[in-house]
């Protein structure tokens, strides 16, 4: 088996926290602190029953967000393909023995906690594709043949979350996978012969969606057709998107979260919640602080010297970008309902350790930016 050195020592405990990018885990808990004021209001004035665990379960994301940071990345890419094969054993649980909720089957009972592995696939499918390419020659990318084991990589899990079933992660997996293959050279006209191909297939497509997903893509063309069922969720939406204005109605003042008619305003339509109470002021202000993290891992990206660091960074800002882009794009109405989180804000477990862990990665990326790592590397020298 292959051994490499990086040409220098490793960095110390010391060195490592030194070369964090403070800013950046500045940014990151700033904007949960909106989240955790968000679900204070959510809940009428009380801590309980949101906001005081998702504080916990940031605290503890926090620390383990800085241990992965502080882990080598030469351990990263060592262990990418073990990390994925875990990852889709634990899709494959679902199957088997997964927890229902909300009419899904996406949730593994573990006792202590309870795991959703298609968010753990996002930060898995990442580092996989990241080794493969990284331990691909730039000629032999340009090689349909070279793709399809990478291919195989996206279906596979893409494939068990559409089984779920969850639309929205699949096309995240998709999506964010996509990126990974343009950062590596994959040519465009290659992004569009699968785009035509996913047209074609659109008809075929919408054979097999479940009913309730066939109706949340007609209720998104018109969602006046049915006010009281399944368009009542966007239309509340947009009612206190728009009776926010530009300042809002106060902190725990808004009426269409705390009269009940805003479904879901905890998690999924959180954003809407948000923008009534402080207004279109308060949703930028958000965004804002959303765009500084992106082009802190855009940032990252170009700066790291190793293929492995740029493609893990581009895969978890792009999968960060999508997180945001859906749920927004989604409570506004410019695209149809499919159950995405807004990152650091909405309530959840996995997904909030799940990002910690990926900006972990980033920050490490960042740590280890200088590094140069061969090719065939994927054992480390000591010496």
């Amino acid at each position: 088996m292959a051994r490499y050195r990086i040409g220098e020592p490793s960095l110390t405990i010391w060195q490592k926290l030194w070369n964090i990018n403070w800013v950046f885990v500045l940014m990151i808990t700033l904007t949960s602190c909106i989240g955790f004021a968000m679900l204070y209001s959510a809940a009428g004035g009380n801590m309980d029953p949101w906001a005081s665990r998702q504080m916990t379960r940031f605290a503890m994301g926090f620390v383990i967000m800085l241990s992965v940071a502080l882990v080598d990345i030469r351990i990263w890419l060592r262990y990418a393909y073990f990390i994925y094969i875990g990852g889709l054993a634990m899709l494959i649980g679902v199957e088997v023995a997964g927890t229902i909720g909300m009419g899904a089957q996406r949730w593994i009972n573990l006792g202590v906690i309870t795991v959703q592995p298609s968010e753990v696939m996002k930060i898995a499918m990442v580092l996989a594709l990241a080794r493969y390419f990284h331990s691909t020659r730039t000629e032999d990318v340009y090689n349909p043949f070279r793709l399809v084991v990478p291919l195989l990589l996206v279906a596979m899990p893409a494939a068990l979350v559409l089984r779920q079933p969850d639309l929205g992660t699949a096309l995240m997996l998709v999506l964010g996978s996509g990126a990974i293959f343009f950062a590596a050279g994959v040519k465009m006209w290659k992004f569009g012969v699968v785009l035509a191909l996913a047209i074609a297939a659109l008809p075929v497509g919408w054979q097999f969606l479940r009913a309730y997903q066939r109706q949340r893509v007609l209720t998104f063309l018109n969602p006046e057709q049915d006010p009281l069922g399944s368009g009542y969720h966007i239309i509340q939406s947009k009612i206190a998107l728009g009776s926010g204005g530009v300042f809002g109605k106060g902190f725990m003042q808004g009426t269409q979260s705390h009269l009940s008619f805003l479904p879901e305003m905890q998690t999924d339509f959180i954003f809407t919640m948000l923008a009534e109470e402080l207004g279109m002021v308060g949703a930028f202000a958000l965004i804002t602080f959303y765009l500084i993290i992106l082009i802190y891992g855009f940032v990252i990206s170009v700066s790291c010297r190793n293929q492995f660091g740029r493609l893990v960074a581009i895969g978890i800002t792009t999968t960060f970008f999508l997180y945001v882009f859906i749920n927004i794009a989604m409570v506004t109405g410019l695209i149809p309902v499919v159950g995405v989180p807004l990152p650091l804000i909405s309530y959840g477990g996995t997904a909030m350790l799940t990002l910690l862990i990926g900006f972990g990665l980033l920050i490490g990326t960042h740590i280890n930016r200088e590094a140069m790592i061969g090719r065939r590397s994927v054992t480390i020298d000591a010496s």
